[in-house]
């Protein structure tokens, strides 16, 4: 097991579900949680209740690596952002920070269609 006292947590939060990386630094992942291995199904997925126990176990996870401080990443439109990142407000939280990607202009439309 690695030790570690600063790491990345990745918040990725779709639609459908929430998955929670704990990364190093550089990049390498350490563990990771989704509200789908937690036991949720269907809607109940992406809920602020179901965020924050895959939160919690991510927290668990990362005391047991002896992590005290965590920089945020978070990605994604999903409904249960906030909820995770109140769970990991436990771990002393340096900064964070949202890459969801944002359209502009969109794609090409189609040609017309000519009858």
């Amino acid at each position: 097991m690695k030790y570690i006292s600063c790491g990345n947590v990745h918040i990725y939060s779709t639609i459908n579900n929430i998955i929670i990386t704990l990364s190093t630094l550089k990049g390498d992942v350490l563990a990771w949680c989704s509200a789908g291995q937690k036991g949720f199904k269907g809607a109940k997925k992406n809920t602020p209740y179901a965020a924050s126990q895959t939160a919690k176990d991510i927290v668990e996870k990362g005391k047991k690596m002896g992590l005290k401080k965590i920089h945020l990443i978070v990605k994604g439109p999903g409904g249960g952002r906030e909820a995770a990142i109140r769970t990991l407000s436990k771990v002393n939280i340096i900064g964070i920070k949202d890459i969801t990607p944002i359209p502009h202009n969109g794609c090409r439309p189609q040609k017309k269609r000519r009858i």
